[in-house]
């Protein structure tokens, strides 16, 4: 079957109304893809949000506006999309269902990087650990505990729990629960505490160091004693004034009392 000049003109003007239609698409979305994606990575750079967060956002951006662009251009140019578009769904629900505890693990860690509830060398208390932050990866966070263990916690249930991060405060306030003998003067403990915190220059003037007789307990008459150091300084604050208790409290004539227990035995005649 043959066709003249002007049969073919008729067809082909449509189909290359179309074809330049789909290629003005194309570029003109790509350039305004290209476009978004630099300004959402602006938008980030100055949020301060974490380069690793902003290059790992800015490919996924990138790869969805494009796809979109490709099927929007593919749409113009006559091409049926719809059957691809539900496969393309379909295909995404059944990743999404089977790697549903690594997805949730990765939305975790965009929400860690986002809101930063903690940073690299804070020292937090999570899921059970306790330890500095070595790093945070978009799927796990890494801590290393005070013995150098290396522990790697999933961000999914980081980001859902409890955090209590010791590093975001410049101060942290030292307890200590010290028992003495029944018998024993506690106006005495008080004034030999009251020496061995004037003699510890890291401990902090304001607030004031609290001191309180608490309980009454089973064996021992138990005094709490607050102080306010430097973060840095708790430890070595805490580990110092036990010391220092153990080796003073027996020359101001006070006494560290042992659990015990009276029996009473009744003999049957």
């Amino acid at each position: 079957m043959a066709f003249n000049a002007a049969e073919l003109t008729a067809m082909a003007i449509p189909y290359g109304i179309k074809l330049i239609s789909a290629i003005v698409t194309l570029v003109v979305g790509l350039m305004i893809a290209n476009m978004l994606v630099s300004l959402t990575r602006k938008v980030m750079t100055k949020g301060q949000v974490d380069p690793s967060l902003i290059s790992f956002l800015g490919s996924m951006a990138g790869i969805t506006l494009k796809v979109l662009v490709y099927v929007t251009a593919l749409s113009v140019l006559g091409i049926e999309m719809t059957s691809f578009v539900a496969i393309l769904g379909a295909a995404g629900l059944a990743v999404g269902l089977a790697l549903s505890g690594t997805l949730q693990n990765f939305a975790g860690g965009v929400m860690i990087l986002l809101f930063k509830p903690y940073k690299i060398g804070d020292v937090i208390e999570a899921q059970g650990y306790t330890g500095a932050v070595k790093e945070i990866q978009i799927f796990v966070t890494i801590l290393t505990t005070p013995d150098n263990k290396t522990i790697l916690i999933p961000n999914g249930p980081l980001a859902t729990s409890s955090i209590i991060n010791f590093s975001t405060q410049p101060t942290r306030r030292v307890d200590w629960e010290f028992g003495i003998a029944y018998g024993d003067d506690v106006d005495k403990a008080y004034e030999a505490l009251t020496k061995l915190i004037a003699a510890d220059e890291r401990i902090l003037k304001d607030p004031e160091p609290f001191m309180a007789l608490k309980t009454l307990g089973d064996s021992a008459v138990v005094v709490v004693v607050r102080v306010w150091v430097k973060a840095p300084d708790y430890w070595g604050v805490f580990f110092k004034m036990n010391e220092d208790v153990y080796k003073t409290f027996g020359d101001a004539g006070l006494s560290f009392p042992f659990p015990q227990m009276d029996v009473n035995v009744n003999k049957e005649s």
